[in-house]
C-alpha cells in the first residue's frame, strides 16, 4: 500500500513527527492505565494483592525484555511493517484485556500488550532522528516527547471517568480507538524503506539480557512481599539477574555481531545520557503510580477526580515543552538542571503533605512535577544522540528506552516498598501508644472511651495515619533522587558551534 505522504515533500518530516508522537503516546497510555482500577479488578477476579500485581508486573517485564529486540528487527524488516504489526497486536491485546474473566487471562493479555508495545517508542524515535537535521532535533524531540508524557495523563483521565461510570473493563477499551488512529497514521505516512542487510540474531546475547532483565524486574516487584533476601525466591532471582548480565557482557565483548553493540557506549554523551534517562525514568512515573492508591484509599477520591489530578500534571508538561521550544540557544545543561531541580522541589513539597491534604495542594504538586518532566525529557533525548553515529541509532534507541523502563519499574517497586514497609513500622509504633497504660490517655481520662471504641475503626484510622507517613517517606526519597542526579549534568560535553 502506498503512503499518502512521500519523503520528497517538504512537509514529510512533520507528518513523520506527528505519527511518531501519536504512536508513542499510544504506548505510553498503556503504562499506568491499569493502576487506577487494580482494586476493582482484584475484587472482580477474587485475587489477592500479590496476585493482582502481576497485571502491572507482567506488562513491565514483557516491555523491558522486547524493547532491545526492536533494534535487530529493523535490520531485517521495514520499520513500517513492524509498526503496523505492533499497533495491530496492541489493539487486539487491549480488547482481550477488557474481555478477560480470570486473573490468568488478563495477565496473559497484559504481557501481550507489553510485547507488541515494546517496539513502538524506539522505532518512533528512530524515525524522528532520521527525518530531522541536527539543528532541528531539539524541537522535534520536544514535540515527540509529548507522546511519552501525555499518554499516562490522557489514559487515566478518560479511563477514570469511563471506569467509574461503566466498568473497569472500559479503561482498556479506551485504548482501542487511539490504536486505530495510530494504525491509520502509520499506513498513511511511514514510507517503505529498503532494509540494509539482515544480520542474524545473537540468541545468546538476547536470551542472557532477557533473563537478566526479567529476573531483575520480578525481584524488584516481589521483593517487599517476600521480605527481600530472607526469601529463597529473591536470592534465586538476584542470582539469575547477575549471571544473565555477566553472560551478556562477556558474550558481547567476544562476539563479532553481538545483540547490542557495546561500541555505542564509547560515545560519552550517549553514556551520560543513559544515566540521566535512568534517573528520569525513576522520577517520571512514580507520582502517577503512588497518587491513585494514596488518594483513593486514604482520602476516598473517586477515579474521575484522580484522573483529573493526573491530567493537571499534563498542563505542567505542556508548559515545559513550550519553554523548550523557545530556548534553542540556551545551553541544554541549564535546562536539564532546572528540570531535575524542579522535580526535586516538587518531591520536597509533596513530603510536607498530611492526611488532610487538599485538592489544590495535590494539583499544585502535580503541575510543578509535570513542568520538571517537560523541561528534562527533550534536552536529555537530544544530548544522548547528538554525537552518536547514525548507524547505531536502531540499537541505541532500543537501549535508551530499555534503561528508562528499568529505571521506572525499579523506582516504582522501591517507592511502593518504602510506603508498605514504613507504613508497617509506623503502625507498630503508633499502635503501641494506644494502650490503657499510656499515661497521656489516663491523664486525659480517656481510658473508658478507649474501651468503648470500635476496634475496627481504630485500626483503620491507625493504618491510614501510618500509611500516610510511608507516603511522605517515599516523596522524600523521590526528592533526594532528583537532587542526586543534578551533578551528572556536568559530565555532558557540549560541542562548540562554528
Amino acid at each position: 500500500m502506498n503512503t499518502l505522504v512521500t519523503d520528497t515533500q517538504s512537509s514529510f518530516k512533520w507528518f513523520i513527527l506527528a505519527t511518531a508522537t501519536f504512536v508513542t503516546m499510544l504506548y505510553a497510555m498503556n503504562v499506568t492505565i491499569a493502576s487506577i482500577a487494580l482494586s476493582d479488578m482484584r475484587g472482580a477476579m477474587g485475587a489477592t494483592q500479590d496476585q493482582i500485581s502481576w497485571v502491572v508486573t507482567g506488562n513491565i517485564v514483557a516491555t523491558a525484555i522486547f524493547t532491545p529486540f526492536a533494534g535487530w528487527l529493523t535490520s531485517r524488516i521495514q520499520i513500517r511493517t513492524i509498526l503496523i504489526f505492533s499497533v495491530l497486536g496492541f489493539i487486539i491485546s487491549s480488547i482481550f484485556c477488557g474481555l478477560s474473566n480470570s486473573l490468568e487471562e488478563i495477565v496473559i493479555s497484559r504481557v501481550a500488550q507489553g510485547v507488541f508495545g515494546a517496539p513502538l517508542p524506539p522505532l518512533s524515535q528512530t524515525l524522528v532522528l532520521a527525518a530531522f537535521p541536527v539543528k532541528q532535533r531539539s524541537l522535534a524531540m520536544a514535540i515527540w516527547g509529548m507522546g511519552t508524557i501525555l499518554g499516562p495523563v490522557i489514559a487515566p483521565t478518560i479511563g477514570g471517568y469511563l471506569g467509574e461510570l461503566l466498568d473497569w473493563r472500559w479503561i482498556f477499551y479506551t485504548l482501542v480507538p487511539f490504536g486505530f488512529c495510530a494504525l491509520f497514521a502509520v499506513i498513511a505516512v511511514v514510507p517503505k524503506k529498503p532494509v540494509v542487510g539482515g544480520v542474524s540474531l545473537d540468541w545468546i546475547g538476547f536470551l542472557a539480557l532477557a533473563s537478566s532483565v526479567a529476573a531483575l524486574q520480578i525481584m524488584f516487584d516481589r521483593g517487599e512481599r517476600n521480605s527481600w533476601f530472607e526469601s529463597i525466591e529473591t536470592i534465586i532471582e538476584c542470582g539469575v539477574a547477575i549471571l544473565g548480565f555477566y553472560i551478556f557482557i562477556f558474550h558481547s565483548l567476544t562476539s563479532k555481531r553481538p545483540f547490542i553493540n557495546l561500541l555505542i557506549f564509547k560515545d560519552r554523551n550517549y553514556t551520560v545520557g543513559l544515566i540521566l534517562i535512568f534517573f528520569f525514568g525513576m522520577l517520571n512515573f512514580v507520582p502517577m503510580v503512588i497518587f491513585p492508591p494514596l488518594l483513593q484509599e486514604l482520602r476516598g477520591y473517586p477515579q474521575s477526580v484522580i484522573g483529573l489530578i493526573l491530567g493537571i500534571r499534563g498542563i505542567g508538561t505542556f508548559l515545559g515543552f513550550f519553554i523548550i521550544a523557545f530556548t534553542g540557544r540556551v545551553d541544554p545543561r541549564i535546562i536539564i538542571f532546572f528540570g531535575f531541580f524542579i522535580q526535586a522541589i516538587s518531591g520536597y513539597y509533596m513530603s510536607t503533605f498530611d492526611i488532610n491534604m487538599s485538592f489544590s495542594m495535590i494539583a499544585w504538586a502535580s503541575l510543578v512535577q509535570g513542568l520538571g518532566v517537560g523541561l528534562t525529557w527533550p534536552p536529555v533525548s537530544v544530548i544522548c544522540f547528538a554525537t552518536l553515529s547514525n548507524k547505531y541509532h536502531g540499537e541505541a534507541t532500543a537501549m535508551f528506552h530499555l534503561i528508562r523502563n528499568i529505571g521506572s519499574s525499579f523506582f516504582i517497586s522501591v517507592s511502593v516498598a518504602v510506603v508498605l514497609h514504613m507504613g508497617q513500622v509506623n503502625f507498630e509504633e503508633i499502635g503501641s501508644m494506644v494502650s490503657i497504660w499510656n499515661q497521656g490517655i489516663n491523664f486525659n481520662n480517656l481510658t473508658n472511651t478507649l474501651n468503648e471504641l470500635n476496634i475496627t475503626k481504630l485500626t483503620n484510622e491507625l493504618n491510614r495515619q501510618s500509611l500516610m507517613v510511608g507516603y511522605i517517606d517515599a516523596f522524600r526519597l523521590y526528592s533526594w533522587v532528583a537532587f542526586l542526579s543534578i551533578p551528572l549534568i556536568f559530565l555532558i560535553k557540549i560541542q562548540k558551534k562554528d
